[in-house]
């Protein structure tokens, strides 16, 4: 059996949305609120809120530790954090909006 698919969001409406996506596509997720707790945890791939304070960070070292794929989204208007999550080899980085968009194929494709 796979592993989950982590998803680091604090918004309980978004990631509602995020896990009955995955849950009707039959994708394993699991909901991480505090970045704090992300190092310790397997997972498939991680999706990341990275406007949640400190999960770019958590998200970076959790890739660092692994080959397995981050996807993060942010703020459309947020050039900076953008920037700086694509420096620290965050494999894909999208707009809240396109990231709610291909919802279904992020969850269900292999990145």
């Amino acid at each position: 059996m796979s592993e989950a698919i982590l998803v680091l969001v604090r918004d309980l409406m978004f990631a509602s949305k995020i896990t009955a996506t995955a849950q009707a596509l039959g994708c394993a997720t699991k909901l991480i609120r505090d970045p704090e707790k992300l190092s310790v945890e397997p997972g498939e791939r991680l999706i990341v809120d990275l406007n949640q304070p400190r999960a770019l960070e958590a998200a970076a070292n959790w890739k660092g530790r692994s080959t397995r794929r981050v996807v993060g989204f942010v703020s459309h208007v947020d050039r900076e954090t953008i920037d700086h999550a694509k420096s620290l080899g965050i494999d894909q980085v999208m707009p809240r909006s396109l990231f709610v968009q291909n919802l279904d194929s992020l969850l269900s494709d292999s990145l």
